[in-house]
């Protein structure tokens, strides 16, 4: 999959440190707020519901008779969720902070290889024993071209939320703890895809004309890819250990625990790519042949790495 590599506007580290909560809000993906509560379903247009009763009942006549309940309760939910938005700006709840990292790398077989002035740091990954719908078994390695290309590394976190939500833990109030947590890990993910918005348009900026088109966005219908750690093409946690000499957690407020979790739990880190066929796969399962392989490639004892790779083995 060769390519022109886009030469980006800014190379090394970009941090953003408490940014305006006005700027993320719209870019929350309010369908996987209301599957966290396991409400399931199109809400759309719930955003015009007032609070008077003439206009959420003409709202619910959307809704077939079986599915007004959970409609209801949505649009409660939704509500109930703008007042806590409102209550993390008027009493500065939440601090949200962001780094973005672009390097120059390049691609050796399965690993990818970010290369600083000073060192490299080198990211093995996995390839798929099962192809995707195209035929093809992909690694995230193939987005790179084996010299003179550029990756990035994002972490970004919102930090308050956790003590805030303690708070209503020790008041027995498990809705509103709730609520804060779900509403933060919302705001995290919307600050990723609001940071790679502003990636892909200025700071790496390899798509500078791209209009800003949230609806599209949620469809991921744009060029590039950002893979967070621990999803289905990056399943390996112990990759995030390697990620902090490119992206500086701490200086974010987060910090690392042994197994490889963030905290504040409303974090999110991964890699960009900016090769026009990128895309999002599963890594799925793979046999002992490719493991080993892994385990050697990280210079790491199968043994040990086996317990981060439970889920894929």
């Amino acid at each position: 999959m060769s390519y022109t590599p886009a030469q980006p506007k800014t190379l090394g580290l970009v941090q953003f440190t408490d940014i305006d909560l006005h700027e993320i809000v719209p870019f929350i993906h309010w369908t996987f707020f209301f599957m966290a509560w396991r409400l399931n379903g199109k809400f759309e247009g719930i955003e015009t519901v007032c609070d008077c009763a003439s206009c959420q009942v003409g709202w619910l006549q959307k809704f077939s008779p079986e599915e007004r309940p959970k409609a209801q309760e949505a649009v409660k939910l939704y509500k109930d969720a703008q007042e806590m938005l409102r209550r993390f700006l008027d009493e500065k709840i939440v601090t949200i902070n962001a780094a973005v990292g672009i390097y120059h790398a390049h691609s050796e077989d399965e690993d990818i290889v970010f290369d600083l002035d000073e060192k490299s740091v080198r990211i093995p990954t996995l390839r798929q024993q099962q192809p995707s719908t195209d035929g093809f078994c992909y690694s995230l390695a193939d987005f790179l071209a084996p010299e003179n290309d550029f990756a990035g590394v994002f972490a970004n976190t919102v930090i308050g939320a956790d003590e805030f939500a303690s708070k209503f833990e020790k008041e027995d109030d498990m809705y509103y703890s709730i609520l804060v947590k779900t509403l933060a890990d919302r705001l995290a993910e919307a600050t990723a895809e609001w940071l790679h918005y502003k990636v892909r348009k200025k700071i790496w900026g390899y798509m500078p004309d791209e209009p800003v088109d949230i609806r599209e966005m949620f469809k991921t219908h744009y060029t590039g890819i950002r893979p967070a750690v621990g999803y289905p093409s990056l399943p390996d946690q112990s990759i995030i250990f390697e990620l902090d000499q490119l992206i500086r957690f701490n200086e974010l407020g987060i910090t690392l625990t042994e197994n490889g979790a963030m905290y504040p739990n409303a974090s999110v880190c991964g890699l960009y790519f900016a090769h026009p066929k990128s895309k999002y796969f599963n890594i799925g399962k793979i046999d002992e042949a490719q493991f080993l392989a892994y385990a050697r490639r990280w210079n790491k004892n199968p043994e040990i790495l086996r317990k981060w790779m439970a889920a894929n083995l």
